[in-house]
């Protein structure tokens, strides 16, 4: 435990005392990494004028803004010198970062303050710190910090600046089923350009039925049937057809199987319920299955709900006398069923 100065024992223990930025020059860096301390200098600093800032500044760049950066109060510090600084003390702050990009990235408190920077530095700098990271990009989308700050450059740099980019391909399959990769991909197909996502999605659609079924695989699938292109939305749903009861029985798949109902097109919709009602070759009726199962039913409400008319009406028509059956199973399932329109 380092010994506190005297200074910041009165501040600790004197809150009636009107603590003023000027009260603490010379502790800048002590106030920074107490919890106290800090959140003082950070509600100071949002509106102190630019004398007292520089002072603040100066104290911290360039000598003690690493140990700050990756400290668990003195980050937020850091955070709010990037927020309120000038300019140029923006770009004196970033630079003490370089040659460290990658190790504060994948650090717990340095990631947060290199996310902040990638908001508020000149563009060229922005390009210094990718060429850093470009490296080592798939180590950092897999780890639990790094995969924040390569979504906040997919988000904040322009496209053309990230041909990092290119290294997920041939790994699409493994970073739509990783955790942290999943959603880095997510963020690539929100704001990267076509020509930059198409090999990506193109790889993606020849694992779609396995990725259905991933505990993070389902959520890229169900944001391309969100948000995806007409094409590749259409493509999507045409892998469920012939598929929906044994997918809308899985715990993740069925998530996909109802957004599938949600966001497809009138045609593409009424066929994958009309999948639902029609009675299978050994004559068991996919619905009656789907109304006991703890996940298809959930499918099923879904396809009540957005089905149209008539289909709408023959649906529920269908469903109706299961009801009954079903309560003899006394199947907490169906009750939901039951209130359904």
């Amino acid at each position: 435990m380092t010994l506190r100065s005297p200074l910041l024992d009165e501040f600790r223990a004197n809150k009636s005392r009107r603590w003023e930025l000027r009260d603490i020059f010379g502790f800048v860096v002590e106030f920074s990494g107490d919890q106290h301390g800090s959140r003082f200098i950070q509600r100071k600093l949002e509106n102190a004028s630019s004398d007292d800032k520089q002072i603040v500044f100066d104290e911290i760049v360039p000598d003690h803004a690493l140990q700050l950066i990756q400290d668990v109060f003195g980050n937020y510090v850091i955070q709010k010198l990037f927020e309120h600084g000038t300019q140029a003390q923006k770009t004196a702050l970033a630079t003490t970062m370089e040659t460290h990009i990658l190790s504060l990235s994948m650090q717990m408190y340095g990631c947060r303050v290199v996310q902040k920077a990638v908001e508020y530095i000149l563009p060229e700098q922005q390009i210094s710190l990718v060429n850093e990271l470009e490296p080592h990009v798939l180590k950092c989308v897999k780890d639990a910090n790094g995969n924040h700050v390569i979504q906040k450059l997919i988000e904040r740099v322009a496209p053309e600046r990230l041909s990092f980019v290119n290294s997920f391909r041939g790994s699409v399959y493994e970073l739509a089923s990783h955790p942290y990769g999943c959603r880095v991909l997510q963020r690539c197909f929100e704001h990267l350009t076509d020509e930059q996502t198409r090999p990506l999605l193109d790889e993606l659609h020849k694992y779609i039925i396995n990725l259905m079924q991933d505990q993070f695989g389902n959520y890229v699938v169900q944001f391309i049937l969100e948000y995806g292109k007409p094409h590749d939305r259409a493509l999507v749903i045409s892998k469920l057809r012939g598929q929906m009861l044994h997918m809308s029985r899985h715990k993740f798949a069925s998530n996909v199987c109802e957004k599938a109902l949600v966001t497809a097109d009138s045609e593409s919709r009424r066929l994958l319920i009309e999948e639902i009602m029609t009675p299978k070759h050994d004559g068991v009726s996919p619905l009656v299955t789907m109304m006991k199962d703890q996940f298809a039913n959930y499918v099923l409400q879904r396809a009540v709900v957005v089905a149209e008319s008539p289909q709408k009406e023959e649906l529920i028509n269908k469903v109706r006398p299961q009801l009954v059956t079903m309560r003899r199973y006394s199947n907490a399932y169906s009750k939901h069923l039951t209130s359904s329109p």
